[in-house]
């Protein structure tokens, strides 16, 4: 049997120690992500992952991730601005990560994002969020089913040892900065 040649991708990273907050069905209109995330980023809460939809009721959901270590402090936040936004409901689960590959040229190859899902559901890994843009395909799953995402990855894209990347509660100097403030 010939084995199939893998897709060519940049790389992988993992973003671990990451909670999920859903704020549901919020009346879709102007401004309502806008006032969730400038209230998250006036707390110095860094969000790593957003995706948001409309439903056929016309009612807007909003998933972000934030480090694990900022989620009472996101859902403080938030519940600050609900009557702001009107959520019917704010919801979360704690103990999740980001997968994301990526590649330089992804978007001259139809069929990325279904491959990495593909991969992904081959090794029984449900996908809770997708994200993409013209380079990554990003998605939520569970904190504990990581290293076998990276696995099922690796199978499906031809990625260099070297290329696969952790980042772990979103540090950066923005939130090393934050600290100081607080």
């Amino acid at each position: 049997m010939e084995e199939m040649e893998k897709t060519k991708a940049g790389g992988i990273i993992q973003n671990i120690n990451l909670a999920k907050i859903g704020v549901m069905s919020v009346p879709d209109r102007p401004g309502a992500a806008g006032s969730i995330l400038s209230a998250l980023g006036g707390k110095c809460i860094n969000v790593e992952f957003i995706v948001q939809c409309i439903d056929l009721k016309n009612r807007s959901h909003i998933i972000l991730c934030v480090a694990q270590d900022n989620l009472e402090a996101a859902l403080v936040t938030i519940e600050g601005i609900k009557s702001e936004v009107h959520p019917e409901e704010v919801i979360c689960q704690p103990d999740v990560a980001v997968v994301s590959v990526f590649g330089p040229h992804f978007r001259d190859y139809p069929g990325i994002a279904g491959q990495t899902f593909s991969a992904l559901a081959s090794a029984g890994i449900n996908i809770l969020a997708i994200s993409t843009s013209i380079s990554t395909v990003s998605c939520v799953i569970d904190s504990g089913r990581v290293a076998t995402a990276v696995r099922a990855l690796r199978e499906v894209f031809d990625v260099p040892s070297s290329a696969v990347f952790t980042a772990s509660c979103g540090l950066s100097l923005r939130s090393a900065a934050c600290e100081e403030e607080g």
